[in-house]
């Protein structure tokens, strides 16, 4: 006699199974500090952060996967905060000048919108 086992097997990934699909935010809706850096971005700095233009690891994986060394962090401005804040845009590309696209957040990474224009 043969007996079949059924059931559900659950598998787990470290890489989403769908593209990632995020919110948008228009460049002109960002805030005034947020917009600054996206210019300072397109000129090449100079940025007020030493951490800005620095590798962004993506560890919490909620923007799309790319190799490591393809995004970069930039800090947007606070008033009044007295450290870098969790405002930050994330660029991807593989020229820093010419991004390919770029990201806000506003939580420190936990969530992402995608700069429109």
């Amino acid at each position: 006699m043969l007996a079949l086992a059924t059931g559900t097997v659950a598998v787990h990934s470290r890489q989403p199974a769908s593209p990632v699909e995020l919110d948008q935010i228009a460049l002109v809706e960002l805030p005034a500090q947020g917009r600054q850096t996206y210019q300072l971005i397109l000129q090449g700095g100079p940025f007020p952060y030493e951490k800005d233009g620095t590798v962004f690891g993506n560890r919490e994986r909620l923007l799309p996967a790319q190799r490591r060394g393809y995004y970069r962090e930039y800090t947007v401005a606070h008033a009044g905060a007295r450290n870098r804040g969790a405002r930050r845009i994330v660029c991807g590309g593989l020229r820093p000048t010419v991004p390919d696209g770029c990201y806000y957040t506003s939580d420190h990474y936990a969530s992402f919108r995608k700069i429109v224009h």
